[in-house]
């Protein structure tokens, strides 16, 4: 059996219960003699670890923990959302057919240098796949088809938006590849330039700016219809 040495460790008294607790705490954690580092034990190996964790919360407890935590949490939940919400997907679309559909929808975004989550992310929240308060509940999931992604598109391209306008615009309203091309898309640019004489790089402009204009397809003149996120009183 191994002969376990320790060093000898000096603990002084504790300060009186006064002032904030945060200081009472770091206060025991810095007196450990270092010769404590020495003990060849594995159960001071995990002690020592532990020290040191809590050493660490408590040289961070001057540059706001809250904002450190924060932050870390904040770039775990968006991970976790992508993936989560690519697993999902993964998960509905089972058939070889339909998967075959999507990843050849996915291909027709490859000029956008997205990664293959943000495709993923880009076709599910239009067509119902993840979460999108854009639709509210009126959405079902529906599988793409090549021919409406690439002629909706097309179309963009058509009102002199280049692929990098292209590009920002999917980020910011990825629902318009889930709009009808004729009904909504083509109808509303009807309307910006006969009733408001938006056309060329005004309307370019008012695209880049406003996508979701692209989409709206109710008109409530004040009197809420509970679709406020596609009507043309947000315009």
């Amino acid at each position: 059996m191994e002969t376990l040495k320790f060093s000898s460790l000096s603990f002084p008294p504790p300060p009186p219960l006064s002032g904030m607790l945060g200081k009472q705490l770091n206060f025991p954690l810095l007196t450990i003699d270092y010769a404590a580092q020495f003990c060849y034990c594995k159960a001071d190996v995990a002690a020592t670890s532990l020290s040191i964790s809590l050493s660490n919360v408590g040289l961070f407890s001057r540059t706001s923990p809250s904002v450190v935590k924060a932050t870390w949490t904040s770039t775990l939940s968006t991970k976790h959302w992508i993936l989560n919400s690519t697993t999902q997907i993964q998960n509905i679309i089972t058939s070889e057919e339909d998967q075959s559909m999507w990843e050849a929808c996915k291909q027709a975004l490859s000029a956008f240098n997205f990664s293959v989550e943000e495709k993923d992310k880009i076709l599910g929240k239009a067509f119902g796949f993840v979460h999108s308060p854009y639709w509210g509940e009126e959405r079902k999931k529906e599988v793409p088809k090549l021919e409406a992604v690439n002629g909706i598109l097309d179309y963009l391209r058509s009102l002199s938006l280049s692929d990098n306008d292209l590009s920002k615009l999917l980020k910011t309203f990825p629902e318009v590849l889930g709009c009808n091309l004729e009904e909504e898309l083509k109808a509303n640019v009807k309307i910006l330039e006969e009733q408001w004489s938006i056309e060329g790089k005004s309307l370019k402009n008012l695209i880049l700016r406003n996508p979701k204009v692209l989409g709206y397809n109710v008109d409530c003149k004040g009197d809420c219809m509970a679709q406020c996120t596609r009507c043309w009183v947000r315009f």
